[in-house]
């Protein structure tokens, strides 16, 4: 069975769709203007510095990155390997127009 993603109470949650086949629930985080999946940190910082966010090193335990103008932070895990959809939906919310959440699925098609 196969997941959606939805919006309610201010929070995204994935949940299983009970009309489909399939039985994951895995995204990625894709730069809209390149049309590039983000494959590392390195990538997704070089893609957030270009849209004025800065490298914030207050917590090793975590990659977090803060844009001067506003109050935003995105707080991230340290290993790329364990970021989640909440984490994608994050940064998409904060760089409108800029990232795409996407089904692996669909984006190897």
């Amino acid at each position: 069975m196969s997941s959606v993603c939805q919006f309610k109470g201010g929070v995204i949650r994935c949940v299983p769709d009970p009309g489909a086949e399939s039985s994951s629930c895995r995204k990625v985080l894709v730069h809209v203007p390149s049309n590039e999946v983000i494959t590392s940190y390195a990538v997704l910082e070089s893609k957030l510095s270009s849209l004025g966010w800065e490298r914030f090193y207050d917590d090793p335990d975590l990659v977090q990155f803060h844009k001067r103008s506003t109050v935003h932070l995105i707080s991230l895990p340290n290993d790329f390997s364990k970021l989640k959809a909440m984490h994608m939906y994050d940064i998409l919310v904060k760089n409108r127009n800029m990232f795409e959440v996407r089904d692996i699925t669909s984006n190897l098609k």
